[in-house]
């Protein structure tokens, strides 16, 4: 069992207990066996919509502002049932998810919260290309510095990433360390790689990185810098707390560096926000990528 939190009281508006990781308390959320249960469901549905035109079906406007794919829906409806799942057995949890925004499993003012990215990497999974995630962080406040809990399935290589504050991050159980082969920025991710928006950072990576990969989930990005795959990488675009809060907990635990809006992890939570996020293997390698991420499309205002 992989837990967080202790149960919280069956009452509404029960008081939030203090975050714990310890296998040893009964009663503590199981995250990652609810994770698993996820992902299991997710690759059932996915085996099921093997075809592009059967993934291609849209289903309105999803709270976080973009058009939603019924696949979409269907994967946050699997996630979603485990949450309440969850919450009959006793938790108090807020959800806060791409799909739906934030939602209450009993008491609204609990401290937990459940940022959940059903389906991240929506192009890739309806053009049937492989790498997309599912991507859950828990947090026991409301930036990204709060986040205790960091899970990330590819479902195109079948690997899981995991981690805990303060316990490290594992992919698929084994030890995970952001160490790549020591020269320097030879592969870097870049996300939300619309050509208008990555050709001001290629422009100011030349000379710099040797070679640009485009993964197509932030997710996953952050993952590839946790496991010394990519040396760094950065957004294009300005992601939401959904995209990047298990990924950014995972890559730190691994011993990544991480920023966001370059300035650390005080980012808000809320679907509402905007920024930029940055990783890399060190700080030195890091300084580089916030260069170039300078040149990126800044994210909208608020509100708008």
């Amino acid at each position: 069992m992989a837990s967080v939190a202790r149960k919280q009281s069956s009452e509404p508006g029960g008081p939030a207990s203090g975050v714990r990781a310890s296998d040893a308390d009964v009663g503590e959320i199981d995250w990652l066996s609810a994770c698993r249960r996820m992902v299991a469901a997710q690759r059932e549905l996915f085996a099921a919509q093997r075809g592009i035109a059967a993934r291609t079906v849209y289903a309105g406007i999803g709270e976080g502002g973009d058009r939603a794919l019924a696949i979409d829906r269907r994967c946050e409806d699997i996630v979603f049932a485990e949450l309440a799942r969850l919450h009959a057995e006793g938790h108090q949890f807020r959800a806060i998810s791409e799909e739906r925004g934030e939602v209450a499993f009993g008491d609204s003012g609990s401290a937990i919260r459940a940022i959940v990215d059903p389906l991240d990497g929506s192009l890739n999974a309806r053009r049937t290309l492989p790498s997309h995630s599912l991507s859950i962080a828990i947090a026991l406040g409301p930036t990204m510095a709060d986040v205790e809990l960091g899970y990330v399935y590819d479902f195109g290589a079948a690997e899981e990433y995991f981690a805990v504050r303060g316990q490290g991050a594992t992919l698929d159980g084994q030890e995970l360390r952001a160490q790549g082969p020591g020269f320097g920025l030879e592969v870097v991710g870049i996300e939300s790689a619309k050509p208008e928006r990555a050709l001001p950072l290629l422009e100011e990576l030349a000379g710099k990185a040797y070679r640009i990969r485009a993964v197509g989930s932030i997710a996953i990005s952050l993952c590839y810098v946790a496991g010394g795959r990519f040396d760094g990488m950065l957004t294009g675009r300005a992601c939401r707390s959904v995209d990047a809060a298990g990924g950014q907990l995972i890559a730190r635990e691994a011993g990544a560096e991480v920023v966001f809006g370059g300035a650390g992890l005080d980012v808000s939570l809320d679907l509402d926000a905007r920024f930029h996020v940055a990783a890399a293997l060190n700080r030195e390698l890091l300084a580089t990528v916030l260069e170039a991420q300078e040149r990126a499309e800044p994210p909208p205002e608020p509100g708008t």
